[in-house]
């Protein structure tokens, strides 16, 4: 379904929710699904790890009900596509120093199977942050699921819409003591003896030997001197054109490679290339109701990357993050934090579509949660995005809204020590700022565990709670890779 929802009742139901029994034909078609569906205990030829970051609980939620409002539904009774996934559990977040987990640390769990600290990327927690010393340390580097499935012949591919250097797919690639070191300018004076990500994603074994790389970021590929193909000067110092040394390197080692940099020649590509770098965006790539025309979906970029990566008979390992979700969570932007997250199940839904599952494992999953919540005993079929129910308005007699944040830049400040009045506000305005308890520039990241979706071989393996870094170990379980147990090898 293109809208990525899922209506979670039988067809041709009797659909009136004061009936009783509408309410005991959804339950039993569903436990009728659940008790007959046999377990896929296949060997995973194909993994597509879809990470929303930042997508806590509460986000799904809201999502349901600004798709359902969307399309013609109340909302709450609807499904995002991966909610529809027969297998659920709950992931713990925290990192080795931090019990509030960054996409740093949490992403090294989720793709190398090790809890790290915060702001370090594929380097174990004996490593703090900024130590150039123990990034040099290979005894420190830690292997992850791009490793464990190019050891074994398979394809490789990462789709993001932040910068492809960014936190998160950086931890599918690259060893940084500081996930802020995406390029040689970023980093201080005593790490400069340390490989920023960018060029590790360039030159790095397991960087280097990616077969799609699609996201955002080209200004960390081009020096200061040089100007990009939409005309604007690179950041780096050192002179090199990584893009460049990304082509030539391919071509040594016998790939038909293409860089590209627009949806046109993302629509435009030629079956022969096995080697596809997409950077569509000097930064990060735009919220998607700001997008142009020629600025790729999630959707789009997912299904080039998959199409690409079906070319090999070994199969592939796909990560896939929605990343807009976290920075619009960041801006205490609700409205676009919950766009993002409608695009990412569009995402989910689309790949859906093109694989076959008998095969292929998708799992489904966040970093870490934010301090959005979602609360005020509204009345079914309310506008998530506007204001909670009258009738339980505060004890200062003034509304508040259906979502808030505990804390953020959304805080609005009243001299005469009163709350603001959000009757005041455009809430319609894309870059509304929702109400946050305490005021702080950059709304933080919440402690909570996050939700994982599963679905294909072995995905049973994925339902209860867990440490995070549990998620790659049970992907190489049944994808029968790297060196620890597996299905192959038991």
């Amino acid at each position: 379904m293109k809208t990525a929802l899922i209506l979670d009742s039988p067809p041709k139901t009797l659909f009136d929710e004061k009936n009783k029994d509408h309410w005991r034909i959804q339950a039993q078609w569903v436990l009728k699904l659940k008790a007959t569906s046999p377990l896929n205990t296949k060997i995973a030829k194909n993994v597509i790890l879809f990470l929303g970051d930042g997508m806590s609980i509460p986000t799904i939620a809201a999502t349901r009900v600004y798709l359902g409002r969307k399309y013609g539904y109340l909302g709450e009774d609807v499904k995002l596509s991966f909610e529809n996934f027969p297998f659920t559990g709950l992931a713990k977040t925290y990192c080795v120093d931090h019990n509030v987990a960054d996409s740093a640390c949490s992403g090294t769990a989720y793709l190398s199977g090790v809890k790290a600290n915060s702001g370090t990327v594929g380097l174990s927690g004996a490593v703090k942050r900024g130590d150039c010393e123990g990034q040099r340390d290979t005894r420190n580097s830690v292997t992850g699921l791009m490793d464990w499935a190019q050891q074994a012949g398979k394809s490789t591919g990462i789709v993001t819409t932040t910068r492809v250097t960014h936190a998160s797919p950086a931890a599918a690639y690259a060893h940084s003591a500081d996930r802020k070191w995406e390029a040689d300018v970023d980093m201080p004076r005593h790490g400069l003896r340390c490989e920023d990500i960018a060029s590790q994603l360039i030159r790095g074994r397991v960087g280097s030997s990616i077969d799609v790389v699609f996201g955002g970021g080209r200004k960390n590929f081009y020096p200061r001197t040089e100007k990009d193909s939409k005309g604007h000067y690179g950041i780096r110092n050192d002179g090199r054109n990584l893009i460049r040394e990304w082509l030539l390197k391919k071509e040594i080692l016998g790939s038909y490679p293409k860089y590209i940099y627009n949806k046109q020649e993302l629509f435009k590509l030629d079956d022969k290339y096995d080697s596809v770098l997409g950077l569509f965006s000097f930064d990060h790539m735009p919220y998607h109701l700001e997008a142009e025309e020629d600025d790729p979906t999630l959707s789009e970029m997912t299904q080039k990357a998959i199409e690409i990566l079906s070319r090999k008979n070994q199969g592939y390992v796909l990560f896939v993050e929605g990343g807009r979700i976290d920075t619009a969570h960041h801006e205490t932007k609700a409205r676009k934090a919950l766009d993002e997250t409608a695009e990412f199940a569009k995402a989910v839904e689309s790949a859906l579509r093109m694989v076959n599952l008998d095969e292929t494992l998708i799992v489904v999953t966040s970093d870490h949660s934010h301090t959005m919540s979602y609360s005020g005993y509204s009345k079914r079929g309310s506008d998530i995005l506007g204001i909670a129910n009258a009738k339980y308005n505060s004890s200062d007699n003034l509304p508040y809204t259906i979502l808030s944040y505990a804390n953020g830049p959304g805080f609005k400040a009243n001299t005469d020590f009163k709350r603001h009045n959000i009757m005041l506000d455009d809430m319609n305005d894309l870059n509304y700022t929702y109400p946050s308890l305490v005021p702080i520039s950059r709304e933080t990241h919440g402690g909570e565990d996050v939700a994982v979706f599963a679905k294909g071989p072995w995905s049973h393996l994925f339902s209860g709670n867990y440490e995070q870094n549990f998620i790659p170990h049970a992907i190489a379980y049944a994808a029968c890779i790297g060196s620890g147990l597996t299905t192959c090898k038991l």
